[in-house]
């Protein structure tokens, strides 16, 4: 067996999977800002909770439409041309928040951001699955979808350096210009494996070493909504998305309500926990890759590393009880990391289960599947912190969901027995 990597079957699919992690960490580092901000926006544009929870909404709202139809027209017109078109709205929409001055303002950017911004994970996902075969698909995922941590480790370094020296609007400007500078990457570099000429002949052979795939088919989602394994795949995006979401657009809310933190002391607890799930997702995609390599079946190993990463996340239950910072700093940190394991292996789950031009169909599902669930708990969230002004029932919840999914997605798809579309299953 070829070492990841190694010049026996050639390396140009990892240059492949180093794109999908740039474009990750650009995509994260564009929706981070307003989150990092928001303590200083609040005081300027003199939103309340209800409200900020809206502005988070109305982007969850245009991510749940658009990763439902980025899905679907990724598979048609292929990732190239798909994930192209994806980072120009998204990085003309992060550029236009700098001209917002209301919350409807910043509600239509973030409407248009979301759209955009759905483009991502169908995208990246879809590539995996055509660029690594079976084997090495958790770990690929892992490494891109890492580009989220390392996006949000770089954000609370950049933006609030950006905010107080040159004024907030300035990092929504410069790093929507990023998204544009790493366009030029993907239209230099991208091909598909079977058409780059960068792509030795023995790496080919390796890349698609699985076999060949099913006939090719329209796909409709209604086709696609029939199989357990589909739904398994939405729940586990469900149950998981909207704690992810949590952690992104209130964990600077409170580390200042509970701490008192201010913009410019909020960069070393959130580069510490975002540091942190750096090695959760890597170390998640990593630990199931490890487990089929030692011979384990596909079903125990992916459910093993998800049962490791919902257990990782339990102790989350005590954050809002922390005796100091730096207690709650750790637990969120493992809870993050264990999510992005968790990520990990359910987008492997993905190319595991459906064949190749049903992958960004199914990764839309459940994405819009999760960012519905999203926007329910984020104006829950809203409404909660108003009432009550404790984030302690928030992250009692956020210690039991991935348990929760697991659970349902052990119902719906006890073997993991890939999907055969148009066929009986296997």
């Amino acid at each position: 067996m070829p070492r990841y990597g190694s010049g026996k079957s050639g390396s140009y699919r990892w240059c492949i999977c180093a794109l999908l992690f740039f474009a990750t960490t650009i995509n994260y580092m564009d929706r981070q800002v307003l989150g990092l901000l928001a303590p200083t926006l609040q005081k300027e544009i003199g939103w309340s909770e209800t409200q900020y929870a809206h502005i988070i909404v109305a982007f969850q709202a245009a991510y749940a439409i658009g990763l439902l139809l980025f899905g679907r027209w990724i598979d048609v017109v292929g990732t190239r041309k798909g994930y192209a078109v994806a980072v120009v709205v998204w990085s003309l929409a992060a550029g236009a928040h700098a001209w917002a001055r209301s919350v409807l303002g910043f509600g239509a950017a973030r409407f248009a951001l979301g759209l955009g911004e759905a483009g991502n994970f169908p995208a990246a996902v879809k590539t995996v699955a055509e660029w690594f075969p079976r084997r090495e698909r958790a770990l690929a995922n892992g490494i891109f979808n890492s580009g989220c941590n390392v996006g949000a480790v770089l954000a609370p370094v950049a933006v609030p350096w950006m905010a107080l020296r040159w004024g907030w609007p300035m990092p929504f400007l410069v790093l929507g210009a990023l998204g544009f500078v790493w366009l030029i990457f993907w239209i230099l570099f991208y091909e598909s494996p079977e058409r780059s000429r960068r792509v030795s002949a023995a790496e080919r052979a390796h890349i698609q070493e699985d076999g060949p795939e099913t006939p090719q088919m329209k796909i409709s989602w209604r086709l696609l909504l029939a199989h357990r394994q589909t739904w398994a795949f939405i729940a586990g995006y469900a149950f998981s998305a909207p704690i992810w979401w949590f952690y992104l657009y209130w964990l600077t809310k409170f580390l200042n309500q509970q701490y008192g933190l201010q913009l410019s002391q909020l960069g070393l607890p959130l580069v510490v926990i975002y540091s942190m799930t750096c090695v959760g997702s890597i170390g998640g995609g990593w630990l199931s890759s490890a487990l089929l390599r030692k011979g384990w079946t596909l079903n125990a190993s992916r459910k093993t590393a998800m049962l490791v990463c919902a257990v990782c996340v339990v102790p989350v239950v005590f954050a809002a009880q922390a005796s100091n910072l730096w207690l709650a700093t750790l637990l969120i940190g493992l809870a993050a990391s264990a999510h992005q394991g968790w990520a990990a292996n359910l987008f492997a789950l993905a190319s595991d289960l459906f064949p190749k031009q049903a992958i960004a169909s199914v990764v839309g599902l459940g994405g819009m599947a999760g960012a519905l669930a999203a926007m329910v708990f984020s104006e829950s969230t809203g409404l909660i912190l108003e009432v009550t002004g404790s984030y302690w029932s928030l992250f009692a919840i956020a210690s039991a969901a991935y348990l929760a999914a697991l659970a349902v997605i052990h119902w719906l798809s006890p073997q993991l027995q890939p999907v055969k579309l148009g066929g009986p299953e296997a």
